[in-house]
């Protein structure tokens, strides 16, 4: 098997050793070179042509963010940053995963996190997911799911939406495809550690029409918002009166995620008299899966969506969603916002 050639891009030399020691302890994967700063990384990217980049955020002479803007223009390829938790590395974080990068390590305790081999398997299974993205670009498809039946069987609405690894970049596209009288509410599960989940709901806000947020325990879910899961907590509907309310809980994780797309759509299968669609969009894994068949199974005429391997940056989740048998549409990206429009747009919000 041709191992992964990876370079790690640090301006710590300690984090650069440790770094290299944790993936080259997978036979599967070869670190070809380390740099200090971007513009060395950018120069040994350029002689070696690796196969992924782990890229530091903040780093003197040439930042994470810059390299990442050079890298994405000039030879395009899977690149995983490393953050630490500071609310200007979450931003630039957040920057860097919906305008190029595949995925991000969240740094244990700081810039150089003596604990770094505390996540060594996040850090090893990353890099092997983002050497799997086929970094060539996507073209824009003009095909739309023609959509059959009157689903809409009650006036309102509720869009739920999960998505892991290549979601920021997803959502974004999604958000802004939605047109300005989009009504119905979305709550959204991105798995995302807490800090990162505010720092995308206020990025996805300032880019959109409608008002979106990192929901609350106990708000009444209105209509023209839409809800982004807080990191570390699980989102749930629940009844409260005619109307219906977020419920956040710190309930064990679900196959190491918390918050969990099946823990939303478990609830969401407990609501009546709302027609529900659900979107499953780019993620590794399968969370969503259990969670679409007992939506499906309490609600024969909720409506499934999977986002396309055509457009899928990790096609993990999306494909696990089809296996169930219970996906009704399979959409491009491009389409996924106008298809979800659609269907909502034959009834009210909730």
């Amino acid at each position: 098997m041709i191992p992964i050639r990876v370079i790690v891009i640090d301006d710590s030399a300690f984090m650069r050793k440790m770094i290299t020691d944790i993936l080259e302890s997978d036979n599967r994967i070869q670190v070809i070179a380390t740099a200090r700063n971007g513009a060395d990384g950018i120069k040994k990217i350029k002689d070696l042509s690796p196969d992924v980049v782990t890229l530091d955020v903040e780093m003197p002479v040439m930042d994470g963010i810059s390299a990442l803007a050079h890298i994405m223009e000039e030879n395009p390829l899977p690149v995983v940053m490393l953050s630490s938790l500071t609310k200007d590395a979450t931003n630039s974080t957040l920057q860097a995963i919906t305008t190029g990068a595949v995925d991000f390590i969240t740094k244990p305790s700081g810039s150089i996190s003596l604990d770094i081999t505390t996540i060594k398997e996040e850090i090893i299974n990353k890099v092997i997911a983002a050497s799997q993205v086929d970094f060539v670009e996507k073209k824009e498809v003009q095909y739309s799911p023609k959509l059959i039946g009157t689903m809409q069987r009650h006036p309102k609405s509720l869009v739920l939406i999960g998505a892991s690894t290549g979601g920021p970049r997803a959502l974004q596209r999604l958000v802004l495809d939605l047109p300005k009288e989009f009504t119905s509410p979305i709550l959204i599960v991105q798995h995302m550690p807490a800090g990162f989940t505010r720092s995308l709901a206020e990025r996805l806000n300032n880019l959109s029409d409608l008002h979106i947020k990192e929901a609350i325990h106990g708000e009444i879910i209105q209509e023209r918002t839409v809800y982004v899961a807080p990191g570390n907590y699980h989102m749930k509907i629940r009844r409260v009166g005619t109307a219906h309310a977020i419920e956040l809980t710190q309930e064990v994780e679900r196959f190491g995620h918390r918050p969990a797309v099946d823990v939303l759509l478990e609830s969401a299968a407990n609501i009546a008299r709302v027609n529900k669609i659900a979107v499953i969009l780019t993620g590794m894994g399968s969370d969503g899966s259990k969670g679409i068949k007992l939506l499906k199974q309490s609600d024969p005429e909720a409506i499934i969506l999977a986002e396309s391997e055509d457009s899928a940056i990790i096609n993990g989740m999306p494909k696990a969603a089809i296996k169930t048998n219970t996906v009704n549409y399979i959409v491009h990206l491009h389409q996924m916002g106008e298809t979800i429009h659609t269907l909502t747009n034959r009834s009210g919000g909730i």
